[in-house]
């Protein structure tokens, strides 16, 4: 006899917003299986409005309250019985984020949570992520937002330290993230992986996802540091339009590729790792998991 239960979760990001309704099949003695029913991505770039002027735009406010809308639509029709949708970066550094919140809760119904950095980074692991962690290895986890990046360091199969810095793909492709930052980074990385041989690299987000499909790899096979270089020298070589026209990528993956695969490749090489492997896991997968075993 089995159970399903419906859950989603909506990610309010710094590039996109996505809404992920799971199907939760429960079986006596089984481990419970999340099964993703719909994914739904639109791209509203809150972090150019956030980290360039420090406030949501009028016009991106109309437009989250739209996308608010139609996702309590969704999930009326999937029949979502428990939802919870977090915002990011973007919503955490925009002086406005609190106001636009209320806005959307009187407008759409739609409760947000406006979460730090710490608390996105534990979500996240939450996720699929332990199902990669192999206790003999050595793992430095890297989840490239369009506001922050989380570096999360596990060993023995437990994760050992992690921590977000205020470094993503808007703010670079904005020029807004410092010499400062990246030496943090880096110190940060070299600190924390000092005298731990073969590390490997787990990373997560759109970016990496799409760099990953484009491999034609198999999803369990990880990417090597000299193919990721090659990929990013490929897709730095060609216009913003040509990787639209030529590889299908989306408007707004054009452009935020480029810094992100720089993020990958930089802490690829202050760790020493030689791969990387790409599960399909983000906040929204950890929302889920995090709402069913009520660790939120």
């Amino acid at each position: 006899m089995i159970q399903i239960k419906k859950y989603a979760a909506i990610d309010i990001g710094s590039n996109a917003m996505r809404l992920l309704i799971t199907n939760i099949v429960e079986q006596k003695d089984k481990e419970a299986q999340f099964n993703k029913s719909a994914l739904i991505r639109v791209p509203i770039r809150l972090g150019q409005d956030a980290f360039t002027v420090g406030e949501i735009s009028g016009e991106n406010i109309e437009r989250m309250v739209d996308a608010m809308k139609a996702f309590k639509l969704l999930m009326k029709v999937y029949k979502v019985e428990k939802y919870m949708a977090c915002a990011t970066s973007a919503m955490r550094e925009a002086y406005n984020g609190k106001e636009v919140t209320e806005i959307i809760k009187k407008k759409a119904d739609i409760k947000i949570d406006i979460i730090d950095g710490k608390k996105e980074a534990a979500i996240i692991a939450s996720s699929d992520l332990h199902q990669f962690i192999k206790t003999n290895e050595n793992y430095l986890y890297v989840d490239v937002g369009g506001g922050s990046t989380e570096f999360s360091l596990f060993s023995n199969g437990k994760m050992v330290v992690s921590k977000s810095f205020k470094n993503g793909t808007v703010r670079l492709l904005n020029n807004m993230v410092n010499d400062v930052v990246w030496q943090e980074i880096e110190k940060w990385i070299k600190t924390n992986t000092e005298g731990i041989d073969d590390i490997i690299l787990i990373g997560s987000g759109g970016n990496i996802n799409k760099t990953f499909k484009l491999s034609g790899k198999a999803q369990e096979k990880p990417l090597s540091y000299k193919y990721l270089k090659s990929q990013f020298d490929y897709l730095n070589s060609l216009t913003y339009e040509q990787r639209i026209a030529e590889l299908g990528l989306n408007t707004d993956r054009a452009d935020v590729i480029i810094p992100a695969l720089t993020i990958y490749l930089r802490a690829m090489r202050w760790s020493g790792a030689k791969n990387i492997y790409v599960p399909k896991i983000g906040l929204s997968d950890g929302i889920v998991k995090a709402m069913y075993y009520q660790m939120i």
